[in-house]
């Protein structure tokens, strides 16, 4: 969410205050929240859930006037169409805002925490240029094998908003999202209705950390269709998403195949 990473420098004092209203992910949320609605991955979990990754950008950020080194630590999604094989990500374009190093490697990691960890290079291809558009599509050095995780299909229109949606990404809580080494989704929330800009606001809970993570909703026929990037949002109620359908033509060919039939 764009209060888990960063603000444009240039961001004029209206719209920083605007946006700081409505995110406030920076206070962490205690353990026993009663009202949180998210799940930890689990082996009951729908096992589609483990294309949503982490995502960690060396950055350099301006502080008393001299560059410091910064690492973003954000969520990504895995998507394909029907190949063997997926090497495209999605994540905000905050996640990236600081990226400046060419030299220094972006690194997608998929099962992290476990034996099984993919941990691949990731290069970007196209990004929104800003929080009014924040999406970016990167390419992995490595395609990921079907076999080892199956990547999630691109909605192939506008998510319904007369429809749960799922929102899974690594929240950084040090609750349910255990600061970041579990995926953590809220499985049944949904679209309230239109954001600022081009996104969507819906009911989810999300922590910081859960930027550029995946908004995820059922076809008719139950397949799960990467609907969204995560945002921002205020950690409780509120979390906003850029839908896929934003930055689709952004995206490889084979990964926007045609849908299957319901």
């Amino acid at each position: 969410m764009a209060s888990t990473g960063s603000r444009p420098i240039d961001t004029p004092c209206a719209l920083l205050w605007s946006t700081l209203a409505l995110m406030t992910l920076l206070v962490p949320v205690s353990h026993g929240a009663a009202d949180d609605t998210r799940l930890r991955y689990s082996r009951a979990s729908p096992s589609w859930l483990q294309a949503v990754g982490t995502l960690r950008v060396p950055g350099l950020k301006l502080r008393d006037g001299y560059p410091r080194h910064h690492t973003e630590h954000c969520s990504a999604t895995l998507v394909g169409g029907d190949a063997d094989s997926a090497n495209t990500i999605v994540t905000a374009w905050h996640c990236l805002e600081f990226y400046r190093d060419l030299s220094h490697r972006i690194v997608f990691t998929l099962l992290p925490a476990t034996d099984q960890a993919i941990a691949i290079e990731a290069l970007l291809l196209a990004d929104g240029g800003g929080m009014p558009a924040d999406w970016a599509v990167l390419r992995l050095r490595q395609a990921v094998p079907a076999s080892q995780v199956r990547a999630l299909r691109p909605h192939p229109g506008q998510p319904d908003p007369d429809r749960p949606i799922i929102m899974a990404g690594y929240s950084r809580d040090a609750g349910i999202g255990a600061s970041g080494t579990a995926l953590s989704y809220d499985p049944d929330c949904r679209i309230t209705g239109a954001g600022d800009r081009v996104s969507r606001d819906s009911n989810c809970r999300a922590h910081k950390g859960a930027s550029g993570g995946a908004v995820i909703q059922l076809s008719p026929g139950g397949e799960p269709l990467l609907s969204g990037v995560v945002s921002e949002g205020d950690g409780a109620g509120i979390s906003r998403f850029v839908p896929v359908s934003v930055f689709r033509r952004n995206l490889p060919g084979r990964v926007t195949a045609a849908p299957h039939g319901d």
